[in-house]
């Protein structure tokens, strides 16, 4: 048999002749910044993606024709991945149960974060040797919570209480210093600016654990924890000023254009040059990560963490699955107790082809499995689209522009991110190179279809410091019309979840809140009048945005049943009608 289209790239760079063939048309391969996860991909994957094979359709098959006349090696699977196994006599017998020194606090507000520090043996390789959590009790209410290695002999657990009153604990563990240690603390009222965790509501929407209305408006910078502290503290300081309060952001480093430095620390013991020992995370570099977070919930900004991605060219896209589950455990252990943490299993899914279908789903379980808070759970898409209908995925996470919203509503009844539908900005890429214009159009139109919406800015610099890639400053004029817009969301009725789709003509889109208060959004048209037609017996006020200039405009009168507004004239204005307090 030979080789062809659907052959894997990694099993064709085993055979010597081939390896050269696959050398002499894709040039670039071992410099491409993406590598790692192009290993996994099939040779008609790979020629796709890559320059300049994919634009020189000769070339491409050319390139078919000599790796066919290739006879296919026979590939030996890789070695089962050994799972280490805790063991029951990791310290001797005659170690004192409970005996390990114990660090905690007597009080904790409600929604942040308790911590139970202990002292224990650090012999062997303690990140997996031990195992190591505590069942807390409220009651009858009860959570457990798993703990994990910090380093130089010192475990956590930590854990988020949800009610108010005395909370009792006991630990568990193969090590005997550290199993059956009891205690407990007092849980006091949250801080006034604490509402909890963020959950699903009525179906399509999002409110904090306390029952405060949470309207997304989110912002990315992958790799903004990456950057060092100079950097970082400029990201956080555009943050503070800025409309958002949920950043996409990844847990491992990102590879890609204007993604090309070395990260100042790595996840794993180890180094590019020697490799990785996934079996011993690092743990500064979580510390790290876990200091950020905290900042950013002091912001009262959501940590959509992405667990893994594509953009890789150390291997940890490549770990293998026991590997893959060891470091989901370690990241939930550590950072589920942190009220602001999304978790998102994948930016683009569809491009990490190291891993196979079932590998979501056993990650799903991992992070389900793990996490006692229950933590909002999403899978990101490249071109073809998550099954968001899956019951572990609490709402859908799209790449993709926000024409088909209300379908995707109806489709998975499930709240609906546009987390990534192009970026404001003048790169070469058409993904990045949005006017500002375009960037507020898509969401506002997202928005008023029912969705909710994340930003993004690639404005070139001379010293390669795009906000979507590494943070820094926001350069483009999109983010204070998107302030303007979050206004206006946070400005539909309080005892409302949030903007519904609404019946309307079939040219725009209407969303609000049933025979309370609609938008009506125009984008790029520019009507001079428009027929509104509603059910009588209500009277409404009228308003035109203007979502460019950040201007609303109230019209005089009241309207109800089928009237016509007289508009502008111009793009990107919005009509708003609110319910008289009388008819409400």
């Amino acid at each position: 048999m030979s080789y062809g289209p659907q052959s894997v790239l990694r099993d064709v760079l085993r055979n010597p002749q081939a390896a050269a063939v696959v050398r002499k048309y894709l040039p670039g391969l071992e410099e491409d910044l993406t590598r790692v996860p192009f290993m996994h991909g099939t040779l008609e994957q790979v020629t796709v993606m890559m320059l300049p094979i994919r634009v020189d359709p000769v070339a491409r098959e050319a390139f078919f024709a000599e790796v066919a006349a290739v006879e296919e090696t026979t590939v030996e699977e890789p070695p089962t991945q050994q799972v280490p196994v805790p063991s029951a006599d990791y310290e001797p017998a005659d170690t004192a149960l409970g005996s390990a020194r114990t660090v905690q606090r007597e009080t904790v507000r409600r929604w942040s974060t308790f911590e139970l520090e202990l002292h224990g043996p650090a012999h062997g390789n303690p990140f997996t040797d031990v195992d190591l959590r505590a069942v807390f009790r409220h009651g009858e209410h009860a959570l457990t919570a798993h703990g994990f290695y910090d380093g130089d002999g010192v475990y956590r657990i930590r854990f988020m209480p949800d009610r108010e009153g005395s909370w009792s604990f006991q630990t568990s563990s193969n090590a005997r210093s550290l199993d059956g240690i009891e205690g407990g603390f007092t849980c006091e009222p949250a801080s006034p600016d604490s509402h909890g965790p963020v959950r699903v509501h009525e179906r399509f929407h999002f409110r904090h654990a306390d029952g405060t209305r949470f309207l997304p408006v989110g912002t990315t910078a992958y790799a903004w924890t990456h950057q060092g502290d100079d950097l970082e503290k400029q990201t956080l300081q555009t943050l503070a000023d800025s409309p958002f309060n949920k950043i996409r952001m990844c847990v491992f480093p990102k590879s890609f254009i204007h993604n090309t430095n070395e990260p100042p620390r790595y996840p794993f013991a180890g180094s590019p040059e020697t490799g990785w020992d996934f079996e011993r995370p690092d743990p500064a570099y979580f510390r790290h990560l876990e200091q950020r977070i905290e900042q950013l919930g002091e912001l009262g900004i959501e940590a959509d963490l992405i667990l893994f991605h594509p953009y890789d060219r150390w291997g940890f896209s490549d770990m293998g699955p026991a590997a893959d589950d060891r470091y989901l455990r370690y990241v939930v252990a550590r950072l589920a107790a942190h009220p602001n943490v999304w978790w998102s299993l994948a930016n683009e899914y569809d491009l990490v082809w190291s891993k196979d279908a079932a590998h979501w789903h056993r990650s799903a379980a991992v992070i389900r499995g793990h996490d006692p808070h229950d933590h909002l759970l999403s899978v990101h898409n490249w071109v073809e689209l998550y099954d968001n209908s899956a019951d572990w995925v609490t709402h859908s996470s799209i790449q993709r522009g926000p024409e088909d919203t209300r379908a995707w509503r109806e489709q998975w009844g499930k709240p609906v991110a546009l987390d990534e539908m192009g970026y404001e900005g003048d790169i070469d890429w058409g993904w990045g190179n949005l006017t500002p214009q375009e960037m507020v159009r898509r969401c506002w139109d997202g928005i008023v279809r029912g969705g909710y919406v994340t930003h993004g800015e690639c404005h070139l610099s001379d010293d390669d410091i795009l906000w979507w890639a590494k943070g820094g400053v926001l350069k483009g004029e999109s983010t204070p019309r998107i302030e303007f817009l979050r206004t206006i969301l946070e400005q539909t009725p309080l005892d409302a979840p949030g903007i519904d789709p609404q019946p309307g003509d079939f040219d725009f889109p209407v969303g609000g809140v049933e025979d309370r208060y609609y938008l009506t959004y125009f984008g790029v048209s520019q009507p001079r009048r428009r027929l509104f037609a509603l059910r009588p017996g209500t009277h409404y006020r009228a308003e035109v945005i203007d979502t460019w200039n950040m201007t609303v405009t109230d019209l005089p009168g009241s309207y109800e049943g089928t009237f016509t507004l007289t508009l502008p004239g111009r793009p990107y204005i919005a009509v708003r009608l609110v319910a008289l307090e009388g008819d409400v």
